[in-house]
């Protein structure tokens, strides 16, 4: 069942936006040759805490982290490490936040020093399709709309969406229904209603989509080892245009 959120819970999901920005834009500005993924990991859990929250992804479902930390071939759910990152290395930075029990959740790709001319596209192209699929997060819509957002930006952009793994709802429970997907699947999917809260989340692959999960159980990898990115968001559906809970006031990290 989807949850419509109250204006309380809208307003404790707004403060877990507030501060998943926030410890995005914290590990953004730790990123540099010779850091290990570790090391970013305990920046966004003290910025965390810091504010009066927990971490939403720390010992969710076993996840030892609070981040996820997936590394160039490495697309979703990389496990922190002493993993050195690189000059030229892109990283993704997923992380939640949790305010008096309700969640935040967003994503960005980070490059590490100066990257690749295709990385940078790469980069460039996943986020795109977030706000390609922004448009259709709105009443009236479906969200097989924003699915094929996603899709057909990334298709025609020469690069492959990840099957198997979506977006959700969030709020209460980090992952609640509905189930977002980033490409066409079998049906159309609900109606979108304001009140809803969507993360939307493109994984893209540089290469083909076909993955595999490593030996930790945890981190999806490239199957042909080539580069993906990923790029998320919570989303309030309003009556009007929608409402980014993990950009505060539209500020990019």
């Amino acid at each position: 069942m989807v949850a419509i959120k109250s204006k309380s819970e809208i307003e404790k999901m707004k403060q877990a936006g507030a501060v998943t920005y926030g410890a995005l834009c914290a590990v953004r500005d730790a990123i540099r040759p010779g850091v290990t993924t570790k090391d970013l990991d305990m920046v966004a859990e003290r910025y965390i805490t810091s504010k009066g929250c927990t971490c939403s992804f720390k010992g969710y479902g076993g996840f030892p982290g609070s981040v996820c930390a997936s590394v160039n071939d490495e697309i979703i759910h990389g496990i922190p490490s002493n993993r050195v990152l690189n000059e030229g290395d892109i990283v993704s930075i997923d992380v939640g936040a949790c305010y008096k029990g309700y969640h935040g959740d967003a994503c960005r790709t980070f490059g590490v020093g100066k990257i690749s001319t295709e990385a940078e596209r790469l980069i460039a192209v996943t986020r795109q399709s977030f706000f390609e699929a922004l448009q259709f997060a709105k009443e009236g819509y479906r969200i097989s709309d924003i699915s094929r957002a996603v899709q057909e930006y990334v298709e025609a952009n020469g690069f492959s969406v990840l099957r198997n793994y979506c977006g959700h709802g969030v709020g209460a429970a980090l992952h609640e229904d509905p189930e977002v997907p980033n490409y066409l699947g079998g049906g159309r999917g609900i109606r979108i209603r304001p009140g809803m809260c969507l993360a939307v989340e493109p994984m893209v692959c540089e290469g083909k989509k076909d993955y595999f999960v490593a030996d930790n159980d945890w981190t999806v990898q490239t199957k042909d080892g080539k580069l993906a990115a990923h790029y998320e968001n919570s989303i309030l559906v309003t009556s009007g245009e929608p409402f980014l809970l993990t950009m505060p006031d539209g500020q990019e990290v």
